[in-house]
């Protein structure tokens, strides 16, 4: 099924107006979701909009409030949040462009891909993306999404535009707080030295597909085999975490030094290569953890049977 756009409106560069439509570039399709279920009938339980004193209500008897002091509020109906109009409702207007470099990466919040709406506005369309990408810049402006408005940067991507939402200033939270207990000492000059020959060894393309979402795996082999079962409980053991953790504390920087050496007169090539091999190396791992334990049971039964 073809995708449908969540968005469809008009990009606005000074006095040309290119119709566009914006897709989602990200799914939630691969991550594994639940629903709450009773127990014992197995029915899915609904949520119910309760008033204390009155019991459950309808939806058209709820209206938003703005919570202006401990227990008071400001009542807005849909009819009046829906009558403010703003401009940019369904226009996004580049009002400013940037070094596509020059944005931090925390402001990035969810991508978006832009195509054209039709044939007539592809020339245009491609006439913009081609500036941006000669003048290695980005635009910038506001456009309203799902009722809010949303600051966005707008750049080239493959044939395509890429849109993306950013964060307002005030919604990022200042590290300065966060990271004032870190010191400002420089590290030791051999400790940088390994640990930069490290970086540079394991540097290489960025690959995505070389990463696997483990524990989302885990939970869809735990559902299959749940499933074939008839709904029978699958227990699995794994303590390397939990091991990995206890053994990491307390270095100090000659053990750091020498697990830095280590890793870089290591043969484990590319970093890419380990990644790809890691998924299976694991389940090859679990198996036989698994085959050694039952193994261990079985002897144990035969020795109390002796």
């Amino acid at each position: 099924m073809a995708p449908r756009p969540v968005w469809k409106g008009q990009i606005r560069l000074s006095l040309v107006s290119i119709p566009v439509e914006i897709f989602s570039a990200t799914t939630s399709g691969a991550s594994v979701s639940f629903r709450q279920i009773h127990r014992e009938s197995g029915k899915r339980v609904r949520n119910q909009k309760i008033v204390p004193g009155i019991g459950p209500v309808d939806g058209d008897e709820i209206v938003k409030g703005y919570e202006t002091s401990k227990g008071e509020y400001v009542l807005l109906s849909d009819e009046e949040i829906d009558d403010i109009k703003l401009e940019t409702k369904k226009t996004f207007e580049l009002v400013q462009f940037v070094d596509s470099h020059s944005i931090p990466p925390l402001y990035f919040d969810k991508p978006y891909y832009v195509v054209p709406q039709d044939d007539l506005s592809e020339d245009a369309f491609r006439v913009v993306r081609d500036a941006l990408r000669s003048a290695k810049k980005t635009g910038l402006g506001q456009l309203t999404l799902r009722g809010k408005e949303y600051l966005c940067a707008l750049r080239p991507c493959g044939n395509g535009l890429l849109l993306e939402t950013l964060h307002y200033e005030e919604e990022i939270r200042k590290s300065k707080t966060i990271f004032e207990d870190i010191s400002d000492d420089p590290p030791e000059e051999d400790l940088l030295d390994v640990a930069t020959a490290l970086i540079e060894k394991k540097s290489g393309p960025f690959d995505a597909g070389a990463y696997t979402n483990h524990y989302t795996d885990a939970l869809k082999t735990l559902i299959a085999a749940k499933r074939k079962s008839g709904g029978k409980a699958v227990e699995t053991e794994d303590d390397d975490d939990e091991a990995e953790a206890k053994g990491g504390k307390g270095r100090g920087a000659s053990d750091l030094m020498a697990s830095l050496k280590k890793s870089l007169e290591g043969d484990g090539g590319s970093g890419t290569r380990e990644r790809k091999s890691q998924s299976s190396s694991s389940k090859r791992g679990s198996a036989s953890r698994s085959t050694s334990k039952a193994r261990g049971r079985s002897k144990s039964t035969k020795k109390k049977s002796a």
